[in-house]
């Protein structure tokens, strides 16, 4: 498993009560994410269960978050360019 963290950029956009989000996640799901990812060490530090690194829990609701934002900003900027952006259901 290889560690994004500092190697995609912060997609944030201001969501319908003037607070800056991640595209796709909740401003509660954003601050989790920005704790998360201050204070973990590293996804290559999990521990070897014998098949391989398994991350730590707080490791895998990074990566949940994660992808649930990258998912997100991925259908975003599909819908801008195909000017959709009115309708997107990534703002809360």
């Amino acid at each position: 498993m290889s560690d994004l963290r500092g190697h995609s950029p912060r997609r944030y956009v201001v969501d319908v009560s003037g607070k800056r989000v991640l595209v796709g996640l909740t401003l509660e799901e954003t601050s989790e994410f920005e704790d998360l990812d201050s204070s973990l060490p590293g996804l290559a530090d999990g521990h070897d269960n014998g098949t391989g690194l398994v991350p730590s829990a707080g490791e895998g609701r990074w990566l949940e978050l994660y992808d649930k934002h990258d998912k997100a900003w991925i259908k975003w900027k599909a819908d801008l360019r195909a000017g959709h952006e009115g309708n997107s259901p990534f703002f809360n």
